[in-house]
């Protein structure tokens, strides 16, 4: 393979250009990369950046020198919309055909939207640093009033940073109990509690039916009105100067139409990244594989974590340069949240009707551990776990505590690294 072009400039393109580097490719490795940015960290877009504790410069992933050893052609502000496998051709936006051997996919995932949100002002979604710039002046001018629709992670941490400015900060949530998928109901609540902890106020079990504004002719000259109001599915109205939607995401697959690449939720794979069309392999929030920590029987799944950008392209770049697909990740997913000055930990992967029990701390002081534990007998387990193995842990505010409870996660007891299959079969 003379060319291998990474599609997506984020961590997992980046993490996928070492590895190329690392494991021997000396060919020519293109970038392209839909923002005009060189790689930079998304995590600290929500915490620090948004709160002003840290500046653009300071999220940078890379800095000149590495990048000059490793020799990459960098196309950034272009966006891939074809992929010819038969043809070994990416169409970029401009009508420019790029020749390549090999396609690694990492071009992760968009913010769901809400309709009607293009058409006003004052509406966000925090995905990009552009979005964060655009968020954090937003936040600055005067003192707006905020709602944040979907109280997820993203969520959690935009009330976070707005509250930290001493603004009035509302949080609509159309689930009875915020983070319930991620956490449990137990630990969902628990967790949820920090926004009432700062005067937030918490809106749970409603939708949103639309949003208001007023029209261009009383708000500037831009032809958009900007927002005023978040009218939810009962009827009441909340006033509104700043909406920030965080309703998830949807993996930015729309340019593989066509392709012959699997796609249903994002690209998928094989415990080893590879798709369903030969040299072409995925990373990163785009990547829908088997993962050995998460169960078998749950089939193909995305992992939306910084840690999961990071490391699997190391099992993409394996499978993509041997030609056989790699024995799959069986490390438990891990991410972290940071708000109100409180730090979320969870490693592992939560199903429903596992239980979590506090090891240690305090849920009212809202510092302690909790492990999870699955019985099996359901049968989601296969069978095993009878003992109440650990299959994860929540830690707040405890990190050390964490990082120690965190080795005590196994695979269930005949588990065993996934090899690659084509297809995500």
């Amino acid at each position: 393979m003379r060319t291998i072009t990474v599609v997506g400039a984020s961590l997992a393109g980046l993490s996928t250009v070492r590895e190329l580097r690392a494991q021997g490719y000396d060919g020519r490795v293109v970038v392209v990369g839909e923002e005009h940015h060189l790689p930079y960290d998304r995590p600290p877009l929500s915490k620090d950046f948004l709160a002003g504790g840290c500046d653009a410069d300071a999220l940078a992933l890379g800095d000149p020198d590495e990048y000059r050893e490793l020799a990459v052609d960098w196309l950034l502000g272009e966006r891939a919309v074809r992929l010819d496998p038969a043809a070994r051709t990416i169409t970029l936006a401009d009508g420019r055909e790029l020749r390549t051997d090999a396609v690694v996919v990492a071009t992760g995932a968009r913010p769901r939207t809400l309709r009607g949100a293009d058409g006003l002002r004052g509406v966000h979604t925090l995905r990009t640093l552009d979005d964060a710039v655009a968020l954090r002046d937003a936040l600055a001018v005067g003192r707006p009033r905020v709602v944040v629709i979907g109280a997820g992670f993203i969520g959690a941490e935009v009330a976070s940073a707005a509250r930290g400015r001493g603004l009035d900060v509302t949080v609509v949530e159309a689930a009875q109990v915020p983070l319930e998928r991620a956490l449990g109901p137990a630990m969902g609540r628990v967790c949820a509690a920090l926004h009432a902890d700062h005067g937030v106020r918490l809106v749970c079990g409603v939708g949103v039916a639309s949003l208001e504004g007023r029209g261009p002719e009383e708000r500037g000259s831009e032809g958009r009105g900007h927002v005023t109001g978040v009218r939810l599915a009962d009827g009441r109205v909340l006033a509104a100067d700043v909406v920030v939607v965080g309703v998830g995401v949807q993996p930015a697959t729309e340019w593989l139409r066509g392709s012959g690449v699997r796609v249903d939720d994002g690209v998928l794979c094989d415990a080893g990244c590879a798709s369903s069309i030969p040299r072409v392999v995925a990373a990163g929030d785009v990547a829908r594989c088997p993962h050995a920590f998460v169960g078998t029987d749950v089939g193909a799944t995305r992992i939306e974590h910084w840690t999961n950008a990071l490391e699997q392209p190391r099992t993409a770049v394996r499978t993509l340069l041997s030609g056989t697909s790699a024995p799959g990740p069986t490390a438990p997913p891990y991410f972290w949240s940071d708000q109100y000055g409180v730090r979320i930990q969870l490693a592992g992967h939560v199903r429903p009707g596992d239980v979590p029990e506090v090891v240690h701390g305090d849920l009212e002081a809202r510092s302690f551990a909790a492990v999870y534990r699955r019985d099996g007998r359901d049968g989601r387990d296969g069978g095993h776990g009878r003992d109440g193995r650990h299959v994860a842990v929540l830690a707040v505010d405890q990190p050390k505590l964490f990082a120690r409870l965190r080795r005590t996660l196994t695979l269930a007891p005949d588990a065993t690294p996934l090899l690659g299959c084509r297809d995500g079969n």
